[in-house]
């Protein structure tokens, strides 16, 4: 059964310490992380932020330096990747090409050694669950389109039973309209599999919209995990808040200004950001709580469904999200209102003697993180 997000599940996956180094570089330092059974989980970062070093940790295929890891209440540490009962789709799918369809998802099987009977069956159940048709299990690989591969490579890792399945990029190499179908199919599975899940990309949609929760690595280190939701609207950090969608840098007089008018516990000093789809536009578009400052339109983008402004406020430049609803377009000159809640505000940072700089330098460096 899925166990949902919020429910505390039953540990699957635990990171106890883990660290990894390369001579003199720590790739993932002290990492403490706990997955719960059939949870989809995410590790989410840029390139060479040590996500792909803690999948493939787990994998077995590389050794930490220290620390232990646990699959289902079992220390795996030093178990050989063939012991460990994971299955793992790559990012280009690590598929046979000179070998047809049946023969890429029997041939985990036939390293075991099991009967042909026996074969043939969980070939034909596991395709049948995947929506792979008899038809096309015959099929060279060339003939089958980027979705099907991506089943293929499912049903080859699944045919094993697994406990955990592990997804490195693998929606990586397609075009973007694709990729958004395949998510949706990605999720589909593994809901229906109930399987423990966890999932490497550097794409924030793909983790916001995909996952039950989600580590944001920087650096070695998980700078948060939270459910998609926490990780977005309560960014722990400022690295967080820069990696996760689109926010906008607050100027300290305009904190000031939000700060006065509307008695909220706000620190001009702190580095400040607001997201741009809770910002509102236009006379009594605010939410109650919402402070009115007047605004210069200075730059739009066409979005088709949506279009985003940048207004001059106070020093600051914030982006606004409109809707394209058919209601009237601002125009780059025009005057406006700016609605800000001062709850939607995230703050960074906050020592006095860096508040200063640190407001005017938008670092992407984690202020508040430790």
């Amino acid at each position: 059964p899925h166990s949902h997000p919020g429910t505390e599940g039953t540990e699957m996956i635990r990171y106890d310490g883990i660290r990894v180094e390369y001579g003199d570089f720590t790739a993932i330092h002290d990492l403490d992380l706990h997955v719960r059974e059939g949870e989809f989980f995410t590790l989410l970062g840029p390139s060479g932020c040590g996500k792909t070093t803690a999948l493939r940790t787990l994998a077995g295929f590389v050794t930490p330096s220290k620390g232990e890891l646990y699959v289902a209440d079992r220390q795996v540490t030093r178990l050989p990747s063939d012991k460990r009962r994971i299955g793992m789709v790559f990012q280009n799918y690590a598929l046979f090409p000179s070998l047809d369809v049946r023969e890429n998802i029997a041939f985990g099987l036939k390293v075991r050694k099991e009967p042909r009977a026996e074969v043939e069956r969980k070939v034909r159940e596991i395709a049948e669950q995947v929506d792979l048709s008899p038809a096309q299990l015959g099929k060279n690989l060339a003939d089958l389109s980027g979705g099907q591969q991506q089943r293929v490579a499912i049903a080859r890792a699944l045919v094993l039973r697994p406990e955990i399945l592990l997804l490195d990029e693998p929606l990586s190499n397609l075009d973007a309209k694709l990729r958004a179908q395949l998510r949706v199919q990605l999720k589909d599975l593994q809901e229906q599999f109930g399987i423990t899940t966890v999932y490497v990309t550097h794409d924030q949609d793909e983790a916001l919209s995909m996952s039950d929760r989600i580590a944001v690595f920087h650096e070695g280190r998980v700078e948060q995990v939270g459910t998609p939701e926490e990780i977005y609207d309560a960014s722990a950090t400022e690295f967080v808040c820069h990696f996760i969608g689109d926010a906008s840098r607050l100027s300290t007089e305009l904190v000031a200004e939000v700060a006065a008018r509307s008695g909220a516990d706000l620190d001009p000093g702190c580095a400040s950001y607001v997201r741009e789809e809770k910002v509102r536009l236009g006379a009594g578009q605010g939410t109650s709580g919402a402070v009115a400052v007047p605004g210069t339109v200075v730059r739009r983008r066409y979005h088709g469904v949506r279009s985003s402004y940048e207004i001059s406020t106070h020093g600051a430049i914030v982006k606004v999200m409109r809707p394209e609803d058919g209601s009237a377009r601002l125009r780059v000159g025009d005057e406006v209102t700016v609605h800000i809640d001062p709850g939607t505000i995230l703050q960074y940072g906050g020592d006095a003697a860096t508040a200063a700089d640190g407001a005017r330098t938008a670092a992407s460096t984690s202020a508040g993180a430790r």
